[in-house]
């Protein structure tokens, strides 16, 4: 079982170039905020619109190292580390990594700036985040970027009726066991990270975080077979931009089928051939000129 489980983990995080190698801490300037009494670190750079960038699994806020720069030249960008990762705190229990919390952290985010709105982007687990928040607050959410992770409906609705999906997400029922965290290392995470020296600061980054708390999201939130279909969800009233990596093993683009029902604005697709689940880190440049373009096309 633990070799097929290491197999599974290995399959989930495919590798993905590294270009633009920086220091974790000279992306942005760290600071740290309070979500009801949860503190979360964070990198800022540059001033004005808030733009906020979460990350996935398993990473950190340095996922976001080539997009930044770019990025603050017009935004204050800031990229937090979710709870459980790195710097940030690490929460016991499943309970406390359920979607309202995560929700409730990038409300925090929000409040701790005094913005009114921001333009947020996901990937990953962060997308989910990003999706949710954009739900439950459509008032806060100026424009989404979501990064390959389909909207919600379109991932049930795959795992409800797509056999490829039910078995590309056997890796999600294998972090869901018991004993998943102790089957897991940090050097077996970092995998995904093809540049040495960038395998290193991963490695670090992930010594520091909770194994447990980063399966808890799996625990939390993922579903579990049999899988049905999901209710009917809240519309996206912002405009949305995705950017899906055709070459994710985890999440097929099928579920992408029909997210123009599910937003009420203007939806961009943008798929990627040759680009795995980690699209920033696969295509970093091609990824922030679309966002930039896109940013720039759809501002107000």
């Amino acid at each position: 079982m633990r070799h097929v489980f290491f197999f599974l983990v290995i399959l989930r995080f495919q590798f993905a170039s590294m270009e633009g190698l920086q220091g974790a801490e000279e992306i942005g300037k760290s600071g740290f905020v309070d979500s009801q009494g949860v503190k979360l670190h964070y990198v800022t750079k540059g001033e004005g619109p808030l733009l906020v960038l979460l990350h996935g699994f398993p990473d950190f806020h340095y996922t976001w190292r080539d997009q930044i720069p770019a990025l603050s030249k017009q935004f204050q960008v800031v990229a937090p580390d979710l709870r459980g990762y790195n710097k940030s705190d690490k929460p016991e229990g499943i309970d406390q990594y359920k979607m309202e919390k995560l929700v409730g952290d990038v409300g925090a985010i929000l409040d701790h700036f005094k913005q009114k709105k921001m333009v947020l982007v996901g990937h990953d687990w962060g997308g989910i985040i990003a999706w949710n928040f954009a739900m439950a607050h459509p008032d806060k959410v100026d424009r989404l970027i979501i990064l390959n992770l389909p909207h919600p409906s379109g991932l049930s609705r795959e795992l409800a009726n797509n056999p490829e999906q039910q078995k590309s997400s056997a890796y999600a029922r294998n972090f869901q066991k018991p004993e998943a965290a102790s089957l897991i290392k940090p050097e077996m995470l970092a995998g995904w990270v093809k540049e040495p020296e960038a395998r290193k600061i991963y490695v670090e980054a992930l010594k520091a975080s909770s194994m447990e708390g980063m399966l808890n999201y799996y625990k939390a939130n993922f579903p579990k077979p049999p899988y049905v279909e999901g209710p009917k969800l809240p519309p996206i009233k912002c405009p949305v931009l995705i950017l899906h990596g055709l070459d994710d093993k985890a999440l097929l683009p099928g579920a992408l089928n029909d997210t123009w029902k599910w937003v009420e604005k203007e939806l961009t697709i943008v798929t990627i051939p040759g680009s795995g689940h980690f699209i920033q880190r696969d295509k970093p440049e091609l990824v922030t000129r679309k966002m930039i373009s896109w940013l720039n096309e759809t501002k107000k």
